[in-house]
């Protein structure tokens, strides 16, 4: 699975996008310097979400959008076609 499949599996799941979510973490205090836990317990509690999803949202809050290119432009399930996550929907997506 792509990482940005695994943000459009936790949309699927939450009916947030992964901008809406990154915006309710800072809400509650989550950003740049916070660990993994705390995160991972709120996504749990509050949007049932296990951890592999838990840790795309994790690296997003975290870290922002941008991805290693390690993957991107090679085949098979883990490709991205960009090093940029898309964050506002996969509805809006230019490169679904």
């Amino acid at each position: 699975m792509s990482f940005q499949a695994y943000l459009d599996a936790v949309e699927d799941k939450t009916g947030l996008t992964p901008r809406q979510l990154t915006e309710l973490a800072k809400e509650k205090g989550f950003g740049e310097g916070t660990k993994a836990g705390p995160i991972l317990e709120w996504l749990k509690d509050d949007y049932d979400l296990g951890r592999g999803h838990g840790m795309a949202i994790v690296h997003v809050i975290t870290k922002g959008p941008q991805i290693s290119a390690k993957h991107v432009g090679s085949e098979g399930s883990h490709a991205d076609p960009s090093d940029a996550l898309w964050l506002d929907g996969k509805a809006s997506n230019p490169n679904p």
